[in-house]
């Protein structure tokens, strides 16, 4: 699809922010929006809903799991301001709570006592529906408690920014107990009826033109792999002002909400796959070890989601090699922890080489 485009005489260079097209030769409204949402690459960030721990509750946690206590410590402004800062890329953990109030409790604010000197608002966490934390009972304070207002808040801000580049939403979705953990609460299992619900919110509050789906990729195509091969991503010019959802899990959960589908008809999310008729997006977090599978997935015509750093390890060596192998790699989407340092650390952070919002990839852009 991109030799079309350059053979129009719409190339693209690769300085020019695909957000905001400076108008310059090669940086044209025009020429960009020629371009398939795949040729992009963009930053975005990691449990981008996550407030930092209350001091007290850090505290216990470094004494009964110490091993992840520093993977725990970083946090990120609320979501708004991550998508005003360039952000386009989200990701949300998602806990079942159909009848509510499981997770309201948390069991680190108990036993740290830490409601008086680090107040939180737990009432979101009472009313039934899906909540959104990274670990409940001891990571849980979120900026966006429920799921319901973190997508209200990302469609508010969409609204308000018509023009934005696509921007994709990514999501795990957590089950089970806390080993070495007496007393806390274990996170339910998604059923069927969790999947069809987090499809029912998602569509209650952005509509189909402001979506990106499986279905709207595969078009008239036998599947959805078939479609994104064949160059199925919609136009930067239509894509712009859209959202798109992708279930980051492998194994049981995405075999479950695909059921006996051909691809995803139907579905609102993406699923994580880069093998079989379903296949259209894919996380592979290691950009090195992992680099012929994402050059594959690229060749493919799949969306990719990798990181540029993990647990706070990169932040606290100012390590930038991992970031370089990411925004190299050709993912379209780079997930990072640090938009901004964390001066505790140092001056650790990851931004788009040339700046801007988005830019032509590297790989799939040529």
């Amino acid at each position: 699809m991109l030799h079309l485009v350059l053979a129009a005489g719409l190339a693209v260079a690769a300085n020019c922010d695909l957000e905001r097209p400076s108008g310059a030769a090669g940086c044209t409204r025009a020429a960009v929006d020629a371009l398939p949402m795949n040729a992009l690459q963009a930053v975005g960030t990691h449990n981008s809903y996550k407030l930092a721990i209350a001091p007290t509750e850090m505290a216990l946690i470094r004494r009964v799991r110490p091993k992840q206590a520093d993977g725990l410590d970083y946090a990120h402004p609320p979501l708004t301001a991550q998508l005003d800062a360039g952000a386009r890329q989200l990701e949300l953990d998602v806990l079942n709570d159909p009848e509510g109030g499981r997770y309201a409790a948390p069991l680190a604010m108990k036993m740290a006592n830490s409601a008086p000197v680090a107040p939180y608002d737990l009432a979101p966490l009472k009313a039934p529906g899906l909540k959104v934390m990274h670990v409940q009972d001891l990571d849980y304070r979120s900026s966006c408690p429920t799921f319901i207002g973190c997508l209200n808040e990302i469609r508010a801000w969409s609204k308000a920014h018509p023009d934005h580049l696509p921007i994709l939403v990514i999501m795990n979705l957590k089950e089970g107990g806390l080993e070495g953990v007496p007393g806390a609460v274990s996170a339910l299992a998604f059923d069927l009826k969790a999947m069809d619900q987090i499809d029912a919110d998602i569509r209650s509050v952005f509509p189909e033109s402001a979506l990106i789906t499986p279905d709207r990729v595969q078009g008239k195509a036998p599947t959805l792999a078939a479609g994104v091969k064949a160059g199925g991503w919609p136009r930067l010019k239509a894509a712009r002002g859209t959202v798109m959802f992708a279930m980051d899990e492998s194994g049981a959960k995405p075999a479950l909400y695909r059921g006996a589908r051909t691809s995803l008809e139907g579905r609102a999310m993406f699923i994580n796959t880069d093998e079989g008729p379903a296949a259209g997006y894919v996380t592979l977090n290691e950009p090195t070890e992992l680099k012929t599978r994402i050059d594959a997935a690229l060749a493919n015509g799949l969306i990719v989601r990798t990181r540029a750093d993990a647990d706070t390890a990169e932040a606290r060596a100012n390590d930038r090699t991992r970031q370089e192998a990411a925004f190299a790699s050709g993912a379209q989407y780079v997930s990072t922890d640090y938009m901004t340092p964390d001066t505790r650390f140092g001056p650790y952070d990851a931004r788009l080489p040339g700046g801007g919002i988005a830019r032509l990839n590297p790989k799939t852009g040529k």
